[in-house]
This record gives C-alpha cells, sequence and structure tokens, in this order.
C-alpha cells in the first residue's frame, strides 16, 4: 500500500535567509492582531496572540499527543508522552491555585459519564487513523499537510452533530463533575496529582527502548514548557482553559445555520448561550479565536523551518479513513467533553477527575488505533 510520506519532521532546503521569508508574515500576523483587536476588543487579541504560540510552539517542535503516544506504543519511546506529562504539570501547579483564588475562573470539568468512556475510546482510535487529536489536526492543516485538511471538514461536522446528540448520550448514565480541588482540597489534588503524573513518567522511563525516534528532547521539553505557558495565559485571558473541539463545532453550526438549518430546536445548539454565539462573528468565541491562531501560527512556524506543504501521497482507502476519522473524531470529542486538549491537557491541569478517565480510555482506544493505522498502511 501506498505511505503518508509528508511529516512535520521532513525539512525543505532552504531557499532564503529565514528572516527574509518570515518578513510578510510576520507583518501579517501584526495586521490580523490589530484587525482583531478593533473588531472584537483587546481579550480576543490577546487570545489570538496566544492561540499563535500554540501553534507555533507545537509545529516548532513538532509537539504531537497522538504521534507521542503512537511512538511509545510502536517503539517505546517515551519522550513525546513525557514532554505531554510535564506541561500538564507545570500548567496544574499554576491553573489549579489561579482557579481556587479567582471565582471569574473555571476549569475543564466534564461529569462522568457512560459517553465520557466510550467516546474517550473511540476518540483514542481514531485519532492514531488522523495522526493527530484536536490541535495535531489543527497545527498540521495549518502547516499545509493535505492528509490532516482532509480530516479537518469532517471534524467540524462531527463536533457539530456530536454536540446536538449530547443529551441522548447522556441519558445512559452520568455522575456529575468531579473538581478535585473543591472534593479534597488544592494542596491535596496538586501532591496526588503530581504524584500521579511522576509515577507514570517513572513507568514510561523505566520500560523505555528509545529516545530519539522522533524529536530532540531538549527541544521537545522546551515546548512542553511552553505550552504550559500559553495554557495558563489562555485560562486567565479567556476565563477558562485552552480548548479545541467547541471552536470547531461551533463552526459547523455557523455553516449550518447559514444553510438553512433550524438550530432553535436542536437540543445543543438551541439554548440561548450557544444560539448567541452562532449570530456573534466567530471571532467573538474564545475558543474559535486561539484555533485561528493556532492555524497561523504553525503555518509561520513551519516556514521558518522548512516544513510547511510535506508531500503527502495515499491511497483512495486511505484517504477516505481520513475523512471519517475526523467525522469519528469530532463527534466522540463531543460524547467525552473534549480531546487530548479540552479533556486531557485542561482537565487534569485544572484537576478534573473527568480528564483522568478520558485519558486511560483514549489511551486504550490508541492501542487499537495504531493497529488499525498499520493495517490501512499509513505511515508510523
Amino acid at each position: 500500500m501506498a505511505t503518508i510520506t509528508g511529516s512535520s519532521e521532513t525539512r525543505h532546503a532552504p531557499q532564503a535567509p529565514a528572516r527574509a521569508r518570515l518578513a510578510p508574515w510576520i507583518a501579517l500576523g501584526v495586521a490580523l492582531w490589530l484587525a482583531v483587536t478593533w473588531i472584537v476588543g483587546l481579550r480576543q487579541g490577546l487570545l489570538f496572540v496566544v492561540g499563535i504560540g500554540f501553534g507555533a510552539v507545537l509545529a516548532g517542535v513538532a509537539f504531537g499527543f497522538t504521534t507521542g503516544w503512537r511512538a511509545w506504543i510502536r517503539d517505546r519511546d517515551p519522550t513525546g508522552f513525557l514532554a505531554q506529562l510535564l506541561a500538564i504539570a507545570l500548567a496544574m501547579v499554576v491553573s489549579i491555585p489561579l482557579i481556587a483564588s479567582d471565582e471569574a475562573l473555571t476549569g475543564a470539568y466534564g461529569p462522568l459519564s457512560v459517553s465520557l468512556v466510550l467516546g474517550a475510546f473511540v476518540f483514542g482510535a481514531a485519532m492514531q487513523v488522523a495522526d493527530g487529536c484536536g490541535s495535531g489536526t489543527l497545527y498540521k492543516a495549518g502547516l499545509g499537510n493535505i492528509f490532516s485538511l482532509a480530516v479537518l471538514p469532517g471534524f467540524i461536522a462531527g463536533s457539530f452533530f456530536g454536540a446536538a446528540h449530547l443529551d441522548r448520550w447522556l441519558a445512559l448514565g452520568a455522575l456529575p463533575p468531579v473538581a478535585l480541588p473543591s472534593a479534597i482540597g488544592v494542596v491535596p489534588t496538586l501532591v496526588l496529582q503530581l504524584a500521579a503524573l511522576g509515577g507514570l513518567a517513572a513507568l514510561l522511563w523505566r520500560f523505555r527502548r528509545a529516545t530519539t525516534t522522533r524529536w530532540q528532547p531538549r527541544a521537545i521539553y522546551i515546548g512542553a514548557v511552553l505550552l504550559a505557558l500559553f495554557g495558563v495565559l489562555n485560562l486567565m485571558i479567556a476565563g477558562q482553559p485552552w480548548g479545541i473541539v467547541y471552536g470547531l463545532g461551533l463552526a459547523g453550526a455557523k455553516v449550518a445555520n447559514t444553510l438553512g438549518y433550524d438550530l432553535a430546536a436542536n437540543a445543543f445548539w438551541g439554548r440561548p448561550a450557544q444560539l448567541e454565539h452562532v449570530q456573534q462573528t466567530i471571532l467573538a468565541d474564545v475558543t474559535t479565536i486561539t484555533n485561528l491562531g493556532l492555524l497561523f501560527g504553525a503555518f509561520v512556524a513551519a516556514r521558518r523551518r522548512g516544513t510547511d506543504c510535506p508531500k503527502t501521497t495515499a491511497t483512495r482507502t486511505q484517504w477516505l479513513a481520513a475523512v471519517l476519522a475526523g467525522l469519528v473524531l469530532g463527534y466522540s470529542a463531543r460524547l467525552a467533553f473534549g480531546c487530548n486538549i479540552g479533556a486531557f491537557f485542561s482537565g487534569i491541569s485544572t484537576g478534573s477527575l473527568h480528564g483522568w478517565v478520558w485519558f486511560a480510555a483514549a489511551f486504550a482506544g490508541s492501542l487499537a488505533g495504531v493497529k488499525l493505522r498499520a493495517a490501512l498502511g499509513l505511515k508510523a
């Protein structure tokens, strides 16, 4: 079978000095920031800049939640996985005390439901086929990866329909969200979760077989620190943690509304708050604005590294798998109350028990997804 030959690690030969190549894109970024600030205010302008930071870091060091898990499953290389745990831990030690001290801030708390377990498992499998979770799909689409661009429309549609059907899935059984800082206290939560993250990191290191299959360890750990920093900034500016999926679903709702779909009768998008978001400019949504910044930041970073628009080849079956995987990703992420960002990174870093449940179910799904990816002949 044909394989996906393009990747974020593939470098092109430099054609001009980096500064000369980047100058017009930096100028465009400044112009976009000014435009966003002028149209929807300083907060949204700042969040756009934070989004650029997210995208630049993800693309700049090829930071992948999906590939980090896959490298461990296939090669027992813990580097990417360890970087994720580091980013979560660093964001957590700042975010949880911040939320506890400011009522205007909220965590990424999701209910403990049947839909959470099923959705996370399916998401974990689908993200391996798509070669990206929410952030991975966005940043790779931003750098011009055609395979990820094929995944993205399905992700948007799936997020829209998943939210619309969520009440039916919750009817299968759900417990209220558990915010650990409220349940057991801030300090016990920090100690407990740091111990859990540290114990998991120790296990990954104990059973490692390689450490250089994909990343330069120093670079990706610096990336982890920067992601934590931008995650905290996102919380402080937006009043809520970093998320991806809601913004994609909102884009789908806006498309449906434009096509004449009656959102008022929709169980989720017909709620007053969601209808207001649909009617507003898309730049006013705190999740969407960081998504847009992420796309732009990823492209600029890829231009800087010479990794933009990687060559991609795939069979018709693989292209079909990309489209279907995107649809499944979006739908399952809504059932699971987030992706690797909204549930795993932001959930755990703000003390939500559902983040740990999501992680266990999604990792189990990835075990199956890695095998499915191999069966489809996709790049390891």
